[in-house]
């Protein structure tokens, strides 16, 4: 059920000195392995960060044009993303002077899905809205990841039972590249305050109990208390509650 607007604690935690002192060093760590990937593997021809507009993506994408690190950005969209979402876009590009690479899904692929199964049949089954998350999400990142040697992630290890022991660099054996997540340690709270000490763009829908953020038809809001992840895909079995663009293989 959508909550009214309103004020959500875990967006604006307070700014204690310790707090403030974890991020920091933690951002300095974040940087220290954004230019190990850069040192790797090239240019931003060969090294892109998938933003998903999320909070965890939008502390990336600060601290990567703060740096003026040479990483492409990229964001998939599915053609079903909230409002807030495509008004995000728009913030960034502003708040950065920058164009994000936007990737879209196959017309064709999507219009025979439709007209086979109906506008919402994501709810009907797991494998129909895996078929679905394939088509909006996991075929354009694979274009997006192609010719690429590595890529950045937003994800963080407490976010989900899927992602418990996240490590900060892997090989992708899916997309056959390196794949890296400077944000595996951080805690909700940090990434809030990331966000409030540098004053960075986030989507308004956090503030209205939405802490993760996808399609429109398949995020709620969530009530306090719940897994940030609660509010994704929340018909379903929450061990399998993955889109397939981080599956483990």
């Amino acid at each position: 059920m959508l909550r009214p607007a309103a004020s959500n604690p875990a967006t604006s935690p307070e700014l204690t000195e310790a707090l403030q002192a974890s991020v920091k060093q933690k951002r300095t760590q974040v940087i220290a392995l954004l230019n190990e990937a850069i040192q790797a593997f090239g240019n931003q021809h060969e090294i892109t960060f998938a933003n998903s507009m999320g909070a965890e993506d939008m502390v990336l994408t600060d601290i990567i044009q703060r740096e003026n690190l040479a990483i492409e950005i990229f964001s998939l969209d599915t053609g079903r993303l909230p409002v807030e979402t495509y008004d995000l876009i728009a913030e960034t590009e502003r708040t950065y002077n920058t164009k994000l690479k936007l990737f879209f899904p196959q017309a064709e692929p999507v219009e025979n899905y439709v007209r086979a199964n109906g506008i919402n049949a994501f709810y009907e089954s797991i494998e129909l809205r895996k078929a679905c998350c394939f088509m909006r999400k996991v075929e354009p990142l694979q274009r997006a990841l192609k010719g690429k040697k590595a890529w950045v992630t937003g994800m963080r290890a407490e976010q989900s039972t899927t992602r418990v022991d996240l490590p900060f660099r892997q090989f992708d054996e899916g997309n056959k590249l390196e794949k890296f997540n400077p944000l595996s340690n951080w805690t909700e709270k940090e990434v809030w305050a990331y966000i409030r000490m540098f004053n960075v763009p986030y989507n308004k829908l956090h503030d209205q109990f939405y802490p993760s953020i996808g399609c429109a038809p398949c995020t709620r809001a969530i009530a306090m208390g719940e897994d940030v992840r609660a509010g994704r895909w929340w018909w379903e079995d929450p061990l399998n509650k993955e889109c397939g663009l981080h599956v483990k293989k």
